[in-house]
């Protein structure tokens, strides 16, 4: 099994409004402009999603324990792309920096489609997290194309993870 494949363990594709999970809306989007916001939580193996490390909104410092040798960590990092018209679709890519032990180790292609305006469309990323205490980033890299204007927006943020 390649290094790529042990650290990005689990990449899901789901499209739909109804993800179960609390999902953050961005402030200060405006109405028709496609966007992302995404959650980011920690935990061990058999539930990444234990513990709470930091979301889009409301922001918050990004803090997540770092790997030990006879402990890893596990991160499931959500991403929520929401519609701005019929068909808008997402493509480009996201690197969580923070996963695995070479910072550019967990980069995977984006392409998301949300079926409407008001639906979203999800993916998560389970990996586990570096055991090198710093300060990574997570970038987003993403174009939200609506297929009814054909418009395009650029979504592209830097999150700083800090790993102890």
């Amino acid at each position: 099994m390649s290094k790529r494949v042990l650290v990005l363990l689990l990449v899901i594709t789901v499209l739909g409004s109804g993800c179960g999970k609390h999902v953050p809306e961005p402030v200060g989007v405006a109405r028709g402009v496609p966007h992302v916001s995404w959650v980011i939580m920690h935990g061990d193996s058999d539930n990444p999603d234990t513990e709470f490390a930091c979301q889009s909104n409301p922001r918050n410092d990004c803090v997540v324990p770092a790997s030990q040798p006879e402990s890893k960590v596990f991160s499931d990092v959500h991403f929520y792309y929401h519609g701005a018209g019929p068909q808008t679709r997402f493509t480009g890519t996201v690197n969580l920096g923070f996963l695995g032990e070479s910072p550019n180790s967990a980069s995977f292609p984006v392409n998301a489609t949300a079926e409407k305006t008001e639906s979203i469309g999800y993916q998560s990323i389970t990996g586990i997290v570096s055991s090198t205490p710093g300060t990574y980033e997570v970038t987003i890299d993403v174009v939200g194309k609506v297929g009814e204007t054909g418009k395009s927006e650029p979504v592209r943020e830097k999150i700083a993870v800090v790993v102890r």
